[in-house]
This record gives structure tokens, sequence and C-alpha cells, in this order.
């Protein structure tokens, strides 16, 4: 065993020397995310960059260039596919066109350590994802979604009719539950609340607060759904495949350390942003237990079916890795 650990020592050690045997400078490797530094929703990003950088910084050195304003968002993972950038912090919703199966990741039914098991969740998207050239290597945000509307809600039929910002991500569940989803880009919302154009969004619990959104919109539905996040960390499949054994070993072992952190993290900013959201006069309004399930059942139902019509040679296999 002893030997093993040497010899695996020796193996990182060699990595890092050039042709004439001095130690060579890192790889760097750019990195793009689909929502700004500064967003709320990235502030543990720093962390696993800095995991990384200080474990690995004879070998790789991470460079995060920026967000949206370095490349619009639904351009990155082409770029990243194409090695223009080797990391994306992207959520899969955004590379739909590409990997549609890829999202079906928010349906997942077990926590991080469940998923990667030997042959389980993980492995499966990880295969998945070499198909279109990257490769997976784990999760960055945990904060599940929820519905806000302007006017309070008794259940299931209340909704029907209400004009709903909407995204890629949820507009399914809002047709199938009678809603009449929106689309307004993301800077125009708050007018659109503001002027009427909707009555309520979809949208997890951090960031609609800060964003003025809640102004107009005083209640939630609390009921939370798609509570997996589909934001992954994503390396250029050429570059991972560059890096020897052991640093891709590494990044996997730092990788996997840090997601129970992360969703600690968020699960903390989560109940402080409710309390915040208290002191304003924001309502969570909870559902009979059978509107609850139908609510849930829906959006599950919505996913489902809409992925029947874009890989409907997966979906069985994706139910039983997902725990349904």
């Amino acid at each position: 065993m002893k030997k093993a650990l040497v010899c695996s020592l020796l193996s990182f050690f060699i990595i890092g020397l050039n042709a004439s045997g001095t130690l060579a400078q890192p790889v760097e490797l750019k990195a793009v995310s689909f929502l700004p530094k500064d967003h709320r929703l990235c502030a543990m990003i720093p962390k696993w960059i800095d995991a990384v950088n200080t474990q690995l910084k004879d070998a790789v050195k991470i460079n995060w260039i920026g967000g949206p304003e370095v490349m619009p968002p639904f351009e990155q993972p082409e770029a990243v596919k194409k090695g223009i950038f080797q990391i994306g912090f992207l959520p899969a919703a955004y590379y739909g066109g590409m990997l549609p199966a890829a999202d079906a990741i928010s349906l997942s039914k077990y926590d991080f350590a469940k998923e990667r098991e030997k042959g389980g969740v993980f492995d499966y998207f990880v295969e998945m994802h070499k198909k279109i050239n990257m490769m997976l290597l784990g999760t960055w945000v945990h904060d599940p979604f929820y519905l806000y509307v302007k006017k309070p809600v008794k259940g299931i039929e209340d909704l029907k009719g209400l004009k709903m910002r909407t995204a890629a991500k949820y507009d399914k569940m809002m047709l199938k539950l009678g809603m009449v989803p929106v689309t307004v880009q993301f800077g125009e919302t708050y007018t659109a609340l503001q002027r009427g154009v909707v009555d309520g969004f979809g949208w997890p619990t951090i960031g609609p607060r800060e964003w003025g959104w809640l102004e107009f919109c005083k209640y939630v539905i609390d009921i939370p759904f798609y509570g997996r996040q589909n934001t992954f960390i994503l390396m250029n499949l050429d570059t991972w495949n560059k890096l020897s054994k052991p640093v891709q070993d590494k990044l996997m072992e730092i990788t996997i350390k840090f997601e129970p952190k992360m969703k600690a993290y968020f699960e903390k900013t989560i109940a402080s942003e409710k309390k915040e959201m208290a002191k304003i006069g924001i309502h969570r309004i909870k559902f009979s237990p059978g509107d609850t399930k139908k609510f849930i059942d829906t959006a599950n139902d919505a996913f489902w079916e809409d992925l029947e019509k874009k890989a409907p040679d997966q979906v069985k296999e994706l139910k039983k890795i997902l725990g349904y």
C-alpha cells in the first residue's frame, strides 16, 4: 500500500516537469459563468476555485474570466465544448439543444453522496456529457425553485389563468397547472411586474428581494420544486483528457468534498433570506396535502412528458437512475 502511495505521489510530481526536467508552469484553465461573478448564487464558486488552485498549484490554475459580460450565457456551452473556455459554471437547461436529458438531474431524489455511488446518477451523467465533449465535475448551487405571486391563492385551482414570467426551466409545468407563461427578459422583470404584464414569476429564494421583485409579489407558494439544482461545473473533455490521472482524481476529490459544504452554505443563506422576506411582509402560502402532491406531481410529470419528446430513448433509464 505504501509503495502504491509513493508511486502515485511520484507520478503526480512528474506531471509538473517539462522535457528538461525542470518544473513546468501550471496549465491555465479559463472559466466562464452564466451569471455575473458578484451574483449571490455564485458565492461558492471562488471556494471551489481556491481549493483547486491551492491543492493543484503545480499542475493547474483556474482563471475565472467572468460571466455574461464576457460571452452571452446561451453561447457559453458551445464555447466550453469547443475549448474556447476550458471550464463552465452552467445550468443544464442552457445547453438543452445539445443534450436535453442533462436537465433531468433536477428530478433526482438522491443526495450528492448517493448520486456518486459507483454506477449511479453521477456516472451516468458523466458518460452523457462526454458525448458533447464535456466532463462533468460536480454542482455549485443549491437553491430550489418556488412560485411568487401578487395575490393570495388557496390551491391549484387559483393558479389557473395567472400570467407568470417564465423560463425554459418551468414553462411546461406552468402550462400544465393552467397558468399562462410569459417570456420576459431577466432585466425587464421588474417593469413587467410593475406594469401588470405578469402576475408573478418562478425563481429560487436568493435574488428576488434585492432586485425589487418582491415589491409586487408578496406571496410565495411554499412548495419547493426541482430542488436538485442543474448548475454544473463542466470541463472541456479534451482538456480533461490531457490532465494526468492523479490530477483528474484530485480534481474530483476536491469537488466531492466541496458539494456538501456548498449545500450547507446555501441552506444557511436560504434560511436567512426567508427571515429577511418575512421582515418586508412576504407571506408563505401552504396548500392542502392533496394540492401539494398534485403540484409536485404536475411539475415532475410536465418535465418527463417534455423529455419523452426530446429524448424518448433515455427516459426509462433516467427514471430508474434518478429514483422513480
